[in-house]
């Protein structure tokens, strides 16, 4: 299964175990992202649409 198409939460593979991290998912052509903290709480997910979240991922790696 491509990134893409992923429909679950996940973290970066530079994420440590410790729990705190941000979580993204990808859900049609919007990405949610969370902070793992606050897993409970639904209301904390921003959504971004795909086109400026694939923007901002290149600026940071740019970075």
């Amino acid at each position: 299964m491509s990134v893409r198409t992923r429909r679950d939460w996940f973290t970066s593979s530079y994420s440590s175990a410790a729990g705190s991290c941000v979580e993204v998912r990808f859900d049609h052509d919007v990405v949610l992202v969370r902070d793992s903290k606050n897993r409970a709480d639904g209301r904390l997910v921003i959504g971004v649409p795909g086109p400026q979240w694939t923007a901002f991922v290149e600026r940071v790696r740019e970075w």
